[in-house]
């Protein structure tokens, strides 16, 4: 099969209901205003904690911490959804300091980290307060983490990578472009080469380990998106080699089963061992449609839409509303298939799962005492795809999408 059942649940028949939806949205950011505190920012929620962190430190990254929610309540406000009763920019400098304190860097090379890092604790710094000084020091970032042997979205070059595009896409200037490339050169570079499945793929040292992830956050095809929407930047010669490149590992690497399709969490497996297959955005069919949505061909797009099935059939997951490996994730996918096709199933389908996603929200919060304060695993992210599914868009949080 290619999905655990026991991670899924039957899809609540919840008709659609703009007016919930708009409260909804209200209440989270609401909710996460009054709950925020200098000393603490907000609540670390049950899910969240980490048997060996340091409960006096308080939650700070872009994945699961103060960055992240401060990024999505001024990004919820600059698209017009909320009005914030206060300004978090004054947080900035003291959260880059406290960041750093739970980093605990023994060689720097956890600084520059995307998704745990310094880098999009300066990016939202530059965005609301911008310095030439911040500048320099995300250029000093992106340039130091061309060599991080982790080679996936969350640590290594790829997600400096994504910044990099941010910062160009936001300001024009050149030395973002030429950061762009040269992290792409270099990860063209580190490229190696399966013959038993003829493609491509990257090795990830991670956490004192090596993997060949493939999936999203950790894998080939997060890196594929930066990519992707990069490509401008790229000249033609060179995307026509990434295109095709990605085009063949996608391809080489899909697991079909009665029309429908899904991809393994590695692509090299132990002796023995069975493709590790999942269906969230972090792992799983989820993830690769997000991430491909944006390729300029359409070869893939059959099998695009067969993943957009696949993630239909499981239904949504039982690990709540949230983006990384929740029912708000794996729902981007209808919204992606509904921009790429035009086909209004699929924004139906996106909608039904922002129904379930609000039930599965409104029980969570009833059984902790409070909602969960986050952006990639919580309530924070999950209201943006609430906003999208009201507007039909699909830009998902700090991937598509960092300045307005």
């Amino acid at each position: 099969m290619l999905y655990d059942p026991t991670r899924h649940e039957a899809l609540l028949p919840i008709a659609w209901d703009e007016g919930r939806v708009h409260r909804a949205i209200t209440h989270i950011v609401d909710d996460t205003e009054r709950h925020y505190s200098p000393d603490r920012y907000w609540p670390i929620h049950p899910r969240d904690a980490e048997p060996d962190d340091d409960p006096a430190l308080p939650a700070t990254t872009l994945y699961w911490g103060a960055c992240g929610v401060i990024w999505a309540l001024h990004h919820l406000q600059d698209v017009g959804a909320v009005q914030l009763s206060r300004s978090y920019v004054d947080a900035l400098d003291q959260l880059l300091v406290r960041n750093r304190a739970w980093l605990n860097p023994s060689n720097g090379r956890g600084v520059a980290s995307y998704l745990m890092g310094d880098t999009p604790i300066a990016l939202l710094a530059q965005g609301l307060r911008p310095s030439e000084a911040n500048a320099d020091h995300l250029a000093d970032l992106i340039a130091g983490n061309l060599d991080h042997p982790a080679r996936e979205l969350m640590w290594g070059a790829p997600g400096t990578l994504l910044a990099a595009l941010f910062l160009h896409e936001h300001t024009g200037d050149t030395r973002w472009a030429e950061l762009f490339r040269q992290t792409a050169d270099q990860l063209w570079s580190q490229l190696e080469w399966s013959d038993e499945h003829d493609c491509a793929y990257w090795t990830q040292d991670l956490y004192g380990h090596r993997s060949t992830y493939l999936d999203a956050v950790h894998g080939f095809v997060a890196t594929a998106l930066p990519l992707i929407r990069g490509r401008h930047l790229l000249g033609e010669p060179a995307w026509a080699a990434w295109q095709q490149t990605i085009v063949r590992t996608i391809e080489r690497t899909a697991t079909w089963h009665e029309g429908q399709v899904n991809w393994r969490a590695w692509l090299k497996l132990a002796p023995g061992q069975s493709p590790k297959l999942l269906m969230q955005f972090c792992h799983g069919a989820p993830g690769f449609v997000i991430c491909l949505a944006d390729l300029p061909s359409a070869e893939l797009d059959p099998m695009l839409i067969a993943a957009g099935h696949t993630v239909w059939a499981a239904g949504p997951l039982t690990k709540g509303s949230n983006l990384c490996h929740g029912t708000g994730g794996n729902g981007y996918t209808f919204l992606k298939l509904y921009r790429r096709t035009g086909d209004t199933m699929w924004l139906d389908r996106a909608r039904a799962f922002a129904m379930h996603g609000l039930a599965q929200m409104d029980a969570d919060a009833a059984k902790h005492g409070h909602l969960r304060y986050s952006l990639w695993t919580g309530d924070l992210g999950f209201a943006i795809y609430l906003w999208h599914c009201l507007h039909g868009e699909a830009a998902f949080p700090t991937l598509d999408v960092f300045y307005r």
